[in-house]
């Protein structure tokens, strides 16, 4: 029976697969009895060609450990897939990521979309402002209600500046950059995608490997069994031949299905590996999305505090105004300058 660590000479030996979670000892496909009987009890679960510890079955087989506990981490909970309510084929963890980040992505557009409607009612408000200043409505109006009523006119035009000025940033500061930040991100996640997809190809071709050779196996083994039931004394010699044929195929079968499951254990190792890099590259990613719109929207309500200061300034000049409006004051202006004379009528003498 060969050796649990039995390769082909021409396969060189590769670093042990990263440690999986300690639930059960890690023999995902360990096989072969040394009856050469095909022992179904070290083979863990088998999901969409993946590899799964079976279930703790005694109270002190330690159960699998997080790779980053506390931190709900992405390299810790997407490594099965995910089925479809509606029937169709289930998705891959990985894929669920991606999705993830590709919302992300969608959010920030439509961010700043929502920012760009901002600055154009803030474009239409500045404008509606400017020509309003403009009006020549009351403008007749004389003495000091007069000059507070021309000063609230040009704070109406100050103002169309301080919402002019209010557009202008939120576009160079906060949609731009929402519009901008990773303009080719979708291609560096489909770089991703594709990669894990190639690993995930290749494990499963290593998993159907696996299988046609325990397949092959088990179709030796019945064919030594039967062998060795039909051995006939008067054909002792030609028996034993054949016995010593079959024992050797069932021999050459059990080293090639080590051979595939050491194959696929690789496989299945580097795919381990790449899903956990990349998943922490992504979580990566997302902090700094969130990180990049948070300070976004933190400099809109900066200029919007800013906004409504210049507003209050431009305000100013008409309540100080307003508290001089005298109206014993225009009187006596406009007295002044339309006065028509001081004689009052008296009665006639005959």
């Amino acid at each position: 029976c060969p050796s649990p660590l039995h390769l082909s000479p021409s396969i060189s030996p590769l670093p042990l697969p990263p440690s999986p979670p300690p639930r059960v000892l890690w023999k995902p496909l360990s096989l072969v009895s040394h009856s050469l009987q095909f022992d179904s009890q070290f083979f863990g679960i088998q999901i969409n060609c993946v590899t799964f510890p079976l279930p703790s079955v005694t109270p002190d087989q330690p159960e699998q450990q997080l790779l980053k506990p506390n931190e709900w981490s992405y390299c810790d909970y997407f490594w099965t897939d995910k089925k479809d309510p509606q029937g169709t084929p289930s998705v891959g963890g990985f894929e669920v990521l991606l999705q993830k980040q590709l919302k992300g992505k969608q959010m920030q557009k439509e961010m700043a979309e929502f920012v760009r409607e901002r600055i154009k009612i803030e474009d239409e408000y500045s404008k509606n402002l400017s020509k309003l200043s403009q009006s020549p409505l009351a403008a007749q109006e004389e003495g000091t209600l007069g000059e507070a009523w021309a000063q609230l006119k040009r704070s109406c035009h100050d103002e169309a500046e301080v919402h002019l000025k209010f557009s202008n940033k939120l576009q160079c500061e906060v949609e731009k950059p929402l519009l901008t930040f990773r303009d080719n991100f979708k291609k560096e996640l489909k770089k991703y995608d594709h990669h894990i997809i190639d690993l995930r190809k290749q494990l499963a071709s290593r998993y159907a490997g696996v299988e046609k050779a325990r397949k092959a196996l088990a179709d030796r083994q019945k064919d030594l069994e039967v062998k060795t039931q039909q051995l006939d004394i008067k054909h002792m010699n030609k028996h034993e031949e054949d016995i010593k044929k079959a024992r050797r195929k069932s021999t050459q079968a059990g080293d090639d299905l080590m051979h595939n499951v050491d194959l696929y254990n690789r496989a299945q190792s580097k795919w381990f590996e790449e899903m956990v890099t990349t998943s922490l590259e992504l979580e990566r990613l997302e902090v700094e999305r969130v990180e990049m719109i948070r300070q976004n929207l933190r400099q809109y309500t900066t200029l919007r505090h800013e906004t409504d200061m210049f507003n209050q300034s431009t305000v100013e000049p008409v309540d100080q105004l307003l508290q001089s409006v005298d109206p014993a004051k225009d009187r006596e202006l406009w007295v002044q300058e339309h006065k028509t004379g001081e004689l009052r009528p008296v009665d006639m003498d005959i």
